[in-house]
């Protein structure tokens, strides 16, 4: 967790600033990535990673209704702990609800059905494997959306991530159907990002994890009403409720401010290949919570993740100098 001091200082707008002065100011727009910044997504997708063997206690639970109360009391935090560090919320306006709501419909309404769906029709790999390719589309898009030129940098080192999250996740098998929720569920993991772009300069990793969050609680709400019973909420014991308070707490509040922070700071395209850490942070969870240690084929994965990890982010080669003529003896 960081100081309040490190909180205040994310305000709405200074990291969108940022990557354009870094990218106006490198080869090729590509800006130069600090590890102060990279830092919050690596904490981010590392607790995403390790909400996979938490959410195992909530297969059998109501969906929508739990993930309605988990947005809820997430919305609520976000707007304690913000008005706690000074950071002001604005208003969204114009089309900024539309690209709010499209996170918020994307990111944690339709992934969730998306996963859940998909698992019916697929083993739990497929849909993982598919979800670990988004550092792919993150690299192609986001700087489009950002106005900049895709950095062949990242373009490169995008698949080797990916191909280092399949070793750890493995493979499964499938139907159609389970392909189809498959790119489903990828699509919304990319939305979840690249919706979020346009409106992170003005409101800043803070306001668009407040206004996805409770507009997403807002959806799976009338979805529960709609599809659900939620009165069985009060048959929950407490296993479930905690693994929904975990997922509150440090999986949407936390991790949301820190991944949007570092989207913000260098860019959709280079956090994006921070999503490979998710399926290593999910098979180290696992080691921890007595599932054995992993195979041979993961431990690549974790080589060749951090490999990808190393290529893409390292700092980008600067052109060297030319070297000035030498100087004409002046005339007598």
């Amino acid at each position: 967790m960081k100081s309040m001091k490190d909180i205040r200082a994310v305000e709405p707008g200074t990291g969108a600033g940022a990557v354009r002065r870094a990218a106006a100011g490198s080869p090729g727009g590509s800006p130069s990535v600090a590890f102060r910044d990279l830092a919050p997504g690596v904490v981010g997708m590392a607790l995403v990673g390790s909400s996979v063997t938490v959410s195992r206690t909530l297969v059998d639970v109501p969906l929508f209704a739990v993930q309605a109360v988990r947005y809820a009391a997430a919305a609520l935090l976000l707007l304690a702990l913000a008005r706690v560090a000074r950071v002001p919320l604005l208003r969204p306006r114009g089309r900024e609800w539309l690209w709010l709501a499209g996170v918020a419909a994307t990111g944690l309404v339709l992934f969730n059905v998306a996963v859940v769906r998909g698992v019916a029709h697929a083993e739990p790999a497929v849909i993982a494997v598919a979800v670990a390719s988004v550092p792919i589309l993150l690299g192609l898009i986001g700087p489009f959306l950002e106005g900049r030129r895709p950095s062949r940098q990242v373009l490169l080192a995008a698949p080797v991530v990916v191909a280092g999250a399949v070793l750890v996740e493995g493979t499964g098998r499938t139907d159609a159907a389970g392909v189809a929720w498959a790119a489903l569920a990828l699509g919304c993991e990319a939305g979840f990002t690249l919706l979020a772009v346009p409106v992170l300069r003005r409101h800043g990793p803070w306001g668009v994890s407040v206004h996805a969050v409770w507009m997403g609680a807002v959806m799976l709400a009338g979805l529960a009403l709609c599809f659900e019973h939620p009165a069985r909420l009060l048959e929950l014991g407490p296993g479930p409720w905690a693994a929904a308070a975990y997922l509150a707490v440090l999986v949407t509040a936390v991790a949301f401010v820190l991944w949007y922070r570092t989207v913000a700071a260098v860019g959709s395209g280079r956090a994006g290949l921070l999503t490979g850490i998710a399926p290593l942070a999910a098979a180290g969870t696992g080691v921890l919570t007595g599932g054995g240690v992993p195979g041979p084929a993961v431990w690549l994965g974790l080589v060749v993740v951090i490999a990808g990890l190393a290529a893409g982010l390292r700092p980008p080669r600067r052109p060297a100098a030319a070297p000035l003529p030498p100087r004409r003896a002046a005339s007598p």
